[in-house]
């Protein structure tokens, strides 16, 4: 439901209930006046027949409308209280209304000032400025000249704040930040790179020296085996020595 709508339904209420209340004084006052023209032997009394039991009661219509009169006097007692609290009620409807009225128009006028729309610096023509481009604006059709005046001078006090945080700073500003959150992106990606590269360098030295180790371990075995098959061959020298790979002269009856 729009702004419109509700400040229509309030009014249509508001009326309702002043009419409400007129009605209640004046269908009280004729009552009143009809009852004592009555009492004074002017106009006849409330005729009403009624019986209760069997048994038929006399000046009922004069105790019932009596009575009416009592209760509707009784009521307007209260009329002067019920038009305060409604009076109440409609300037704190109108406040709020005033209020989001003003609110709106200071954020257009807001906007405006961030965009660099106004230029003049005194004071008078800084405001008159701002109350032209409020009242040309579509959005604020139909608000009333002193909503628009406080806008205007809200606006005109927030100057330096709409200045600091205009739409050129605050685009260089993201412009600034999208250009540092790229730069943190590209960086970690060079670091997940990184770490998959030393982790494939780690795995590939574990693997090479898992290999050496085995090609280690097969180069003894064979050594073993090959001293056990000819002793001759590998001397106490070269188990001594390890890895040492020599050449062993072989004796001088074998060679023959």
């Amino acid at each position: 439901m729009s702004e419109q709508s509700k400040a229509i339904i309030l009014r249509m209420a508001t009326l309702a209930n002043v009419v409400g209340m007129i009605t209640l004084a004046a269908f009280a006052a004729a009552l009143t006046i009809v009852t004592a023209l009555a009492a004074a032997g002017i106009l006849p009394w409330l005729e009403i027949q009624a019986s209760f039991g069997g048994i038929a009661y006399e000046n009922t219509g004069k105790i019932a409308q009596i009575g009416l009169t009592v209760l509707m006097l009784l009521l307007t007692v209260y009329l002067p209280s019920a038009h305060r609290v409604l009076r109440l009620e409609t300037s704190h409807r109108r406040f709020e209304l005033g209020m989001h009225d003003v609110a709106q128009a200071y954020a257009v006028a807001h906007a405006s000032d961030r965009a660099g729309l106004f230029h003049t610096s005194s004071e008078y023509d800084a405001v008159r400025e701002r109350m032209i481009h409020l009242r040309n604006h579509p959005d604020l059709q139909g608000f009333e000249p002193d909503v628009l005046e406080v806008a205007a001078q809200m606006s005109r006090v927030s100057q330096d704040l709409a200045a600091t945080y205009s739409d050129e700073n605050v685009e260089r500003a993201q412009a600034f930040l999208k250009a540092r959150q790229q730069e943190v992106d590209d960086f970690n990606a060079r670091i997940d790179r990184a770490k998959q590269v030393t982790s494939e360098l780690a795995k590939w030295k574990n693997d090479l020296d898992a290999d050496e180790s085995v090609a280690a371990s097969q180069l003894a075995r064979l050594r073993n085996t090959l001293a056990e098959i000819v002793p001759e061959i590998i001397g106490p020298d070269a188990e001594s020595s390890g890895g040492d790979t020599r050449v062993v002269p072989l004796p001088r009856y074998a060679a023959e």
